[in-house]
């Protein structure tokens, strides 16, 4: 079998764009996006997501 790469914050982003943009697309209407962002929050849990709410706090 191939080589596996892990899900990225940046891909999973890139994915979630592509999608917003034509939400008529197979991206968009699979939910691609959203398993796109679930893999890479389980991939590195310590994101830059976590820093927004990290400056909410200061």
């Amino acid at each position: 079998m191939g080589r596996e790469t892990p899900m990225g914050r940046e891909t999973a982003d890139r994915i979630g764009a592509a999608a917003e943009q034509d939400p008529h697309s197979a991206t968009a209407v699979s939910g691609f996006d959203e398993r796109a962002d679930a893999a890479a929050e389980r991939n590195d849990p310590d994101g830059y997501d976590d820093l927004d709410d990290d400056l909410d706090d200061a």
